[in-house]
């Protein structure tokens, strides 16, 4: 992979990102004002929103398209009605992660890393979320809680990897994130800590120079898996914020969830893997959805799923093509499907 310039996200954007990520929209109808939508055509959940209330940053929202229902990043973060319907095969938990909650804060499913709940909120809430039921009242970071995650990793020694999740990582204040990086770099057993996030997609202001400078010092690797389902995600600024990112080492992977009427067309993910690449992320994995209370609606059967990647197959070379996954309860590693 080619090593691009160094691209520094200019200082001079209209608002820093934590006033981004303070000012978001959380009444659809202040949404579907900016958007030029009518409500009456598709109501809000009134269920839906108090259940899980919507998020919405405005870079984000810019990304959309005005005037447009079928928008696939509107369908992303828009409270449907269609939440509202009940199957006995959607549940609050479909991961079974309470199970796996040794420690508040800390999950630790699969040999050899561990997930921490590095912060307890989004910046966007992603309607087809598996954590919209989470408890992140019990699982709310405090430096007495990170001590006893701390503990627990520094006792096992089978533990190579930290997952910082939440919630969104880069949610944290940057004095708070560096912290915590160096508190786990000073556990002499991890090699490798890793960062899901989606703030460089829906707030790519979150990649400051400040930023940039504390995950360059890491001295374990540093591995960042966004979080990014359809190309329309990928305007100017995320473009900018990925390859400052690449240029000053963090390794960058992508993972999307294959979700009905967004992205479920070869297409679309091919368009997407390209523009990946081109800001020197790798397509990683391509989820089928998780089967939580409220997300029925987004759901792609496992045949088309399939068929899909191998459309992709014929389109693209394999580094490009995702690994199609499904996380089953109980489960050493997530499943591969085909």
């Amino acid at each position: 992979m080619n090593k691009p310039e160094t691209l520094i996200i200019q200082s001079d954007q209209p608002k820093k990102w934590q006033e981004l990520l303070s000012d978001l929209i959380t009444d659809p109808k202040d949404l579907l004002n900016y958007l030029q939508l009518d409500e009456a055509q598709q109501p809000a959940s009134l269920m839906a929103q108090t259940q899980f209330p919507m998020k919405v940053p405005m870079p984000f929202a810019a990304k959309m398209r005005k005037a447009d229902w079928a928008d696939p990043l509107l369908r992303q973060v828009w409270p449907a009605s269609e939440e509202e319907i009940v199957d006995s095969r959607y549940v609050t938990d479909p991961l079974a992660e309470a199970d796996s909650n040794p420690v508040s804060g800390l999950l630790h499913k699969y040999q050899g890393r561990v997930l921490l709940t590095a912060a307890p909120h989004c910046a966007v809430h992603c309607r087809y979320c598996f954590r919209r039921h989470f408890d992140y009242e019990e699982n709310a970071p405090s430096r007495i809680l990170w001590q006893r995650c701390f503990d627990y990793i520094s006792a096992d020694n089978s533990i190579e990897e930290v997952i910082l999740s939440g919630g969104d990582p880069l949610a944290l204040a940057d004095k708070q994130l560096g912290w915590l990086l160096d508190e786990l770099e000073s556990i002499h057993h991890i090699t490798t800590i890793r960062i899901h996030t989606r703030l460089p997609i829906v707030i790519p202001q979150r990649i400051t120079n400040e930023l940039t400078e504390i995950l360059s010092l890491r001295k374990v690797k540093l591995v960042m898996v966004i979080h990014c389902n359809h190309a329309q995600e990928l305007c100017t600024d995320s473009r900018h914020a990925l390859n400052t990112l690449s240029s000053n080492g963090v390794i960058l992977m992508n993972q999307s969830v294959v979700l009905k009427d967004v992205n479920d067309n070869a297409d679309c993910l091919v368009e997407l893997s390209r523009k990946l690449f081109s800001v020197n992320v790798l397509p990683y994995y391509l989820h089928l959805p998780d089967e939580v209370a409220g997300t029925a609606h987004f759901d792609v059967s496992k045949n088309k799923a399939l068929d899909l990647i191998a459309q992709m197959q014929t389109q693209l070379p394999g580094y490009l093509v995702p690994k199609l996954v499904k996380e089953e309860p109980g489960q050493p590693s997530k499943t591969r499907i085909g």
